[in-house]
């Protein structure tokens, strides 16, 4: 029956190939391709997903851990069995281990934090006891420091503003923190600029907990004693081993003194429960908190400073410890020096079934269909390069170190990298390089979603028209808090990620409870995701390792960097406005003061004016690009002979790297991609036209005007290298 199915399906795609051609395909070819991706999908099995979490998700297995190591090797022995050349390349990086945790509450009243979760009789996997790493945060500084304690909601630059109009100063404090808001390591980084001297962060249950939902086992949300562990290295600096910037944690790598590394926190930050948090909160006086601030917890919500004295001691065991990158090629047939890169982290903070093994399972499912077609004789055109990343939950530092450890080769032979983490049940998400939208678009509209049986693309639209968004299907942009950071952003190499969500929403991450257990009730039951996040994956790099010319599309990436150039202009005019506007308020309140000088009132000072920008270099390095896209969209590329068509690739490889500043950004050079960049204050979040945008919300015009300028330079060589390949069609 299953066989008759499939030549059912290849003969609807014969019939639709003849009218059709996809992305990057002659007409002959996309026939071809198409009849491939149906036997591809018919290999998948939900049940080896199942089996495989099972095993990897046994037993904790963080960096350095025997277990991480065991499924290294059992990923090594899969991937052989599958045809695949495999080699585990390891690296050392510096991992700190907690040794000593305390909190307590010393004023007015004592009460110390327990920092252990409770276990779930119904979940075997949270009883391993000192198995179980401990909840911290990575990369946080060792420490011992008392103070009072200030409430900041999410410890954001918005929330110290609000500080600022109340009059609260956090100098010599310890602040406490939600969870949410930004990426966790913003939070301390903020802090201690601002003079604290130590950070709690805690899951308030309004943002995971109760509030949303039953807890756990009833429930997919997090109970009481729940803690998320986290990095809180400053990867906006640059991610990886902290002691190896910019160049391979290898055994005999130059490495930083532990103290000079700017990547580690400057004050101690522990994450606890908001069981824990309860009595540090009901305990601090002052104003109370602004409605938007105030979370689930039954208590008045009150910033302080005190009267709640806090001490906070951590020190840590700083070691270096062995990361393990599993590297599975499979040699393509007809341009085996092209790598079509595909990677996915396997360690973890606990069991971490969600994240990453999730996403994990389904690359590997992907992987042996397509092992199994290449030893069936449909050998892909490029060769493919299946990763396995350690140590991606301490700050991306397997997939960094890698990147950075053979930049060369990855200059000359990648063509993409996909990446995949955690998998869940409900809408794609997908961001990346937005030279790939189209081809992502029409994969994604070919695929059903299990759930409705309509395509990805008119599910994720009626959910955005119900939510009166946009319904078009467009890329995000990337930012950073996976391994396709190294890739895009350091290295230039076109990069996508992509996985499924919005309805399998919990509390496990980064806790003893993301277990097999809860995966499989409340995450993705059955693995219908974790299949169809296999199958558009699969679809995406096998169309990467066998199209004839690689299928990057040009207008929509000039659609999109034009809207980012609209955004940064029309945010400079809007600042520049709100200036005048208050400038004129305070000379209207200042006549006020001086009318009725009893009041005795201080006039409030004026903003300084905000200059106009010279836009112009921008704009007309973009209109001229404008030109070039044009005539690349008009081109048909597919039919050129075959060695033109190999010179084309070539260029057409290497196109993303003109969007790179050897340069880099200010004050961080290691991230060079002048227009996708996480953002110095949101950690994950993506600033675009990172440059320029962020000089402008920092209010440093003269460093603005000097990003335009380099920015416009930039397009200016991204046009060069386009007119290039157009004069070879």
């Amino acid at each position: 029956m299953k066989k008759q199915y499939v030549l059912l399906l290849l003969c609807v795609w014969s019939q639709i190939a003849l009218a059709q051609t996809i992305q990057g395909f002659t007409t002959k070819s996309t026939q071809d391709q198409l009849a491939l991706e149906t036997q591809f999908d018919a290999k998948l099995q939900k049940e080896n997903l199942d089996e495989w979490m099972q095993f990897m998700a046994a037993e904790p297995h963080y960096v350095g851990t025997e277990y991480g190591k065991k499924n290294a090797e059992w990923m090594k022995k899969q991937f052989e069995s599958w045809g695949y050349d495999v080699e585990i390349d390891e690296y050392q990086v510096l991992f700190p281990y907690p040794k000593l945790r305390l909190l307590e509450l010393m004023a007015p009243t004592a009460f110390k934090a327990a920092l252990t979760p409770e276990p779930i009789a119904e979940d075997k996997y949270t009883q391993q006891g000192e198995a179980l790493l401990p909840s911290y945060n990575a990369f946080s500084t060792d420490g011992d420091v008392t103070a009072e304690l200030v409430f900041v909601n999410y410890g954001v630059p918005k929330d110290y503003e609000e500080l600022e109009k109340l009059g609260i100063d956090v100098k010599g404090k310890i602040v406490i923190a939600k969870y949410y808001g930004s990426w966790r390591g913003i939070k301390p980084k903020l802090a201690a600029e601002k003079g604290a001297i130590g950070c709690i962060i805690y899951s308030d249950p309004a943002d995971d907990g109760y509030v949303q939902g039953d807890v756990y086992p009833e429930g997919a949300f997090k109970p009481e004693t729940g803690v998320q562990r986290g990095s809180v290295m400053d990867m906006p600096l640059y991610p990886g081993d902290v002691l190896t910037p910019g160049y391979g944690a290898t055994k005999n790598a130059k490495r930083l003194d532990r103290k000079e590394a700017p990547t580690i926190t400057k004050i101690p930050v522990l994450p606890i429960s908001y069981a824990d948090a309860q009595p540090f909160l009901e305990a601090l006086n002052g104003p109370v908190a602004p409605s938007a601030w105030r979370g689930g917890l039954p208590i008045t919500y009150h910033i302080g400073p005190g009267p709640a004295k806090v001490h906070l001691k951590l020190e840590f065991d700083w070691q270096l410890k062995p990361a393990y990158n599993v590297i599975a090629k499979l040699k393509g047939a007809v341009y085996p020096e092209e790598w079509v890169m595909r990677g996915n982290h396997h360690d973890a903070w606990v069991h971490g079934a969600s994240d990453p093994v999730s996403g994990m399972v389904a690359l590997m499912e992907e992987a042996r269909a397509v092992g199994e077609l290449a030893k069936a004789g449909q050998q892909p055109k490029r060769t493919i390069v299946y990763c396995a990343w350690d140590a991606e939950e301490p700050g991306l530092i397997g997939s960094t170190e890698w990147v950075e450890d053979h930049q060369e080769v990855l200059k000359d032979k990648a063509v993409v990298y996909i990446n995949t983490d955690g998998n869940g049940r409900g809408f794609l998400g997908v961001g990346g390089s937005h030279t790939l939208e189209t081809m992502v678009k029409e994969i994604a509209g070919s695929i059903e979603d299990p759930q409705t049986g309509v395509s990805l693309v008119e599910r994720r639209a009626a959910a955005a028209k119900v939510a009166n968004r946009d319904t078009d299907f467009r890329l995000s942009a990337l930012g950073s808090g996976s391994d396709y950071t190294p890739f895009i952003q350091h290295t230039g190499i076109p990069s996508l990620n992509l996985g499924f969500g919005g309805e399998s929403s919990g509390g496990e991450y980064h806790t003893i409870f993301d277990t097999y257990s809860h995966y499989t009730r409340f995450k993705d039951p059955g693995f219908h995701y974790g299949i169809t996040l296999a199958k558009t994956a699969g679809h995406i790099t096998l169309r990467m390792a066998n199209a004839d010319i690689l299928p990057f599309e040009m207008n929509a990436w000039y659609k999109t960097v034009s809207e980012y150039m609209d955004e940064v202009t029309e945010t400079a005019e809007a600042m520049r406005k709100q200036a005048e506007k208050q400038q004129q308020l305070v000379a209207e309140n200042a006549y006020v003061i001086a009318a009725d000088p009893k009041d005795n009132l201080k006039a409030p000072e004026a903003e300084k004016d905000i200059p106009y920008l010279d836009f112009s270099p921008l704009q007309n390095a973009l209109a001229s690009v404008k030109s070039s896209v044009h005539d690349f969209s008009k081109t048909d590329f597919t039919s050129l002979s075959a060695s033109k068509q190999k010179m084309v690739n070539a260029k057409l490889k290497d196109l993303e790297k003109a969007l790179l500043s050897e340069s880099g950004l200010p004050r961080r050079p290691w991230f060079k991609h002048q227009i996708y960049a996480p953002g110095f204050y949101t950690g994950y979040g993506v600033k675009t036209l990172p440059g320029v945008r962020e000089a402008i919300e920092q209010k440093n015009f003269e460093e603005a005007q000097e990003q335009i300028e380099k920015l416009a330079k930039t397009l200016t060589a991204f046009k060069g290298k386009l007119d290039e390949i157009v004069k070879m069609g």
